[in-house]
């Protein structure tokens, strides 16, 4: 196994989505921890301390852009990149999550080859800043 590109948090409320998104980055040789909402990643996320954090949007208990807006006001986890995945694909959608400062967003069903990339950058950028 080569070197560990960065950790993740994926949070989904669909165990199947979750453990796609969770093989696909672990096999690409990231870390990766899973969440099942938007309160369990935010009961996770300092013990985790990921460079990056997949989110879905629509989650019961707590959705993604409620957990997303958490994440950016407390300062100890508003520099973690977020990457927003839904199926709303809406333009008002993505200019919400621009709104709230969110670092990408991908389309239900994604390409996991863009995933995959997108998480990568964001992952390098991250460890850049330390």
């Amino acid at each position: 196994m080569g070197e560990v590109l960065g950790k993740v948090l994926v949070v989904d409320d669909d165990e199947v989505i979750r453990q796609l998104i969770a093989v696909n980055l672990n096999l690409e040789g990231f870390e990766v921890e899973t969440a099942t909402d938007g309160q369990d990643c935010l009961d996770r996320v300092r013990d985790v301390m990921p460079d990056v954090i997949t989110l879905d949007v629509m989650m019961p208990f707590l959705d993604g852009w409620t957990t997303a807006e958490k994440l950016r006001t407390e300062e100890d986890t508003s520099h973690i990149k977020v990457v927003l995945i839904t199926a709303r694909a809406q333009d008002d959608d993505k200019r919400r999550g621009q709104g709230i400062g969110v670092d990408a967003y991908l389309t239900k069903p994604f390409d996991p080859a863009e995933l995959i990339q997108v998480v990568r950058d964001l992952a390098a950028g991250a460890q850049a800043q330390r």
